[in-house]
């Protein structure tokens, strides 16, 4: 599953994206930066240690960020079901 939420830096919202194993709630990847978009999310899975294609299910209740052309390109590519 992932997480977004922000906080304010130097005045100026920035964004942190992680994602989580439910199975034992461990942080497997994140990002940070100042925009909310696809490439924060795209940079989260790409500070995935081990195999993408070993991820089953991306869960996520957020908004287009998550749900656009970029991101179902990398779950498919991984054959990740949402």
């Amino acid at each position: 599953v992932s997480d977004l939420t922000y906080v304010k830096v130097q005045h100026k919202w920035h964004y942190i994206c992680v994602l989580i194993d439910l199975f034992n709630r461990e942080i497997i990847g994140h990002s940070a930066g100042p925009n909310k978009d696809a490439a924060l999310i795209s940079r989260a899975f790409a500070t995935v240690e081990g195999d993408l294609s070993d991820i089953q299910w991306f869960h996520t209740d957020r908004g287009s960020e998550f749900k656009n052309q970029t991101i179902d390109e990398l779950l498919e590519t991984f054959d990740i079901g949402r």
